[in-house]
């Protein structure tokens, strides 16, 4: 927001004063954020069910100027500003070129997780602040998410394994078949209130954990453990069909998926995950042959048959082998549509030989990141409230995906509680938002305000354009990218990771140039009208 004042919890007769300080202090977009100082240069901003800041709905600037949306460590939130675009540079140094001919990928979206975890807290909330949570996310006043992924049945952001049919053993027939409490009286009902208030079509993607015990090798409904049998055999019909009751039974409560994932993390999962972990193991020969024989099969010839087949869900280490054997295989690649990739091993290698190399042999399949958080790494603090870094970790792993032909970007756990759950394999982690049910209060974290940089601005159906630096060495370090949206409106994100103030332009042929200077520990976003 306008204001790096580092104040500590405006009580009820401070907060008007705070406000009306705010508003005399600059231009904002929406109301202010009430911060919180949590540690050295860590800040959170505090809603509850009487106050929480606010966006505006993007109103765009007049032709030949430019808007900026800034958040900083400093204490910024989306703070607004307006300029004028210069017909020639003034000044030397690090410049962008922005050409929204040049066109690359188109943009699916970005959005979080509804895990049962985050389900819980938030219906530990007071419906008033439950509903400034959700608008935060999903409203024009916020930060406009339109992606959400679900688990089916259980994960291991859950308060305990289970899946859909656990009653009935060998119920192959899946007559016992049913949704658990979480879906019906947690995350369904959220669900209806987050498409009320959402004004973008939202895609729901799918991703199951585990699989009834009798159908597990382990005769478990969680720990390590894979399918019975083969592809083609009645465990594999069984388990593809079990997706369709899924689909169906959400649909009976006016909730339809735009995607499902056969399975969630395939591969990472058997070697890292606790021994009671919930997960399926499968090699990508037995992802693709369960595709060719059973899942693609049944989905094609169901209800469900525009429901999008995501392959994957799993680290880009395993790109492009993964999409080889399975995207490579005609038989399999008729039911395809993309690729799901989680950011956990990002740092062991880097895009081009897996984000980019997937995508070069195979561009009409899009990649999608389909999870992501802060906090897994067993020496760092699970919920680190405040932290500007781990915001920053979520900008340059979004700008160098989406850099390397990503569509888009999923956060995981919508909400967490202040210790990083629940999670009843204690598998910690952080979210964007913390919830402090004793209070009534949940906290936005630096990364909400990241993500938000990107979700508000580039909406689905947008498409990433060139965006060329010149610069000398030694001066690059921002991060960018470009992207023109489907109304014709250039957004560019700028990311200044660093701790030096950066000075640059970004020029338009059609409007002119825009000169600025990126703030050091700071993100910003770009909008401006373009004239045809």
């Amino acid at each position: 927001m306008a204001s790096a004042m580092r104040w500590v919890d405006p009580g009820p007769w401070l907060l008007p004063l705070w406000l009306f300080l705010q508003m005399v202090v600059g231009a904002r977009a929406g109301f202010p954020c009430v911060p919180r100082v949590v540690g050295h240069k860590a800040m959170v901003c505090v809603c509850n069910a009487t106050y929480c800041d606010t966006l505006d709905p993007v109103s765009l600037p007049p032709l030949g100027t430019f808007a900026k949306y800034e958040s900083s460590q400093d204490g910024r939130r989306f703070e607004l500003s307006q300029g004028a675009m210069r017909s020639r540079p003034t000044r030397a140094g690090l410049s962008y070129s922005y050409n929204p001919f040049v066109h690359y990928q188109t943009i699916k979206g970005f959005g979080g997780s509804h895990t049962d975890a985050a389900a819980i807290n938030i219906m530990r909330l007071s419906p008033e602040a439950q509903d400034r949570l959700l608008r935060s996310y999903f409203s024009e006043e916020g930060i406009e998410y339109n992606l959400l992924r679900l688990p089916m049945a259980c994960s291991d952001f859950s308060t305990h394994a289970y899946s859909y049919d656990d009653k009935c053993p060998n119920d192959y027939d899946l007559t016992c078949f049913s949704l658990a409490p979480e879906d019906t009286k947690l995350r369904i009902p959220l669900l209806h209130r987050i498409q009320a208030l959402s004004k973008r079509p939202l895609s729901l993607v799918a991703s199951p954990w585990t699989a009834p015990a009798w159908l597990r090798t382990n005769n478990l409904v969680m720990g390590k453990g894979r399918l019975k049998g083969a592809a083609g055999d009645r465990y594999h019909k069984t388990w593809a069909s079990y997706f369709l009751r899924f689909l169906d039974e959400y649909a009976k409560k006016n909730i339809t998926f735009w995607a499902i994932t056969p399975q969630n993390e395939p591969v990472l999962s058997v070697y890292i995950a606790q021994k009671n972990f919930p997960t399926n193991q499968f090699t990508p020969e037995e992802q693709r042959d369960f595709i060719i024989q059973d899942l693609g099969p049944a989905l094609a010839a169901s209800s469900h048959k525009k429901v999008q087949l995501i392959i994957h869900d799993d680290q880009r280490v395993n790109l492009p082998y993964w999409a080889k054997v399975i995207i490579g295989n005609s038989s399999a690649a008729q039911y395809v549509s993309g690729v799901g990739i989680h950011w956990y091993l990002d740092s062991v290698i880097p895009p081009e030989p897996t984000l980019e190399a997937t995508y070069l042999l195979y561009p009409d399949f899009f990649l999608l990141y389909t999870e992501s958080c802060n906090g897994f790494r067993s020496w760092e603090p699970k919920v680190d409230l405040g932290s500007w870094e781990r915001g920053n970790r979520y900008s340059r792993n979004i700008l160098t995906n989406l850099n390397s032909f990503v569509t888009g970007w999923i956060d995981w756990n919508l909400a967490l509680d202040t210790e990083g759950g629940p999670n009843f394999v204690q598998n910690y982690v952080d979210s964007p938002i913390i919830v402090d049910a004793f209070r009534d209060e949940f906290y936005k974290q630096p990364m909400f305000y990241h993500l938000g940089h990107f979700s508000k601005f580039i909406p689905e159906g947008s498409v990433r354009v060139a965006l060329t630096s010149q610069c000398r060495i030694g001066i690059c370090q921002l991060q960018s990218a470009g992207f023109l949206r489907p109304d014709g409106v250039a957004v560019v994100v700028v990311l200044n990771d660093g701790f030096c103030d950066i000075a640059f332009s970004i020029s338009d042929d059609q409007v002119g140039y825009i000169e600025d200077t990126a703030r050091a520990a700071s993100i910003q976003t770009y909008v401006w009208q373009r004239s045809w």
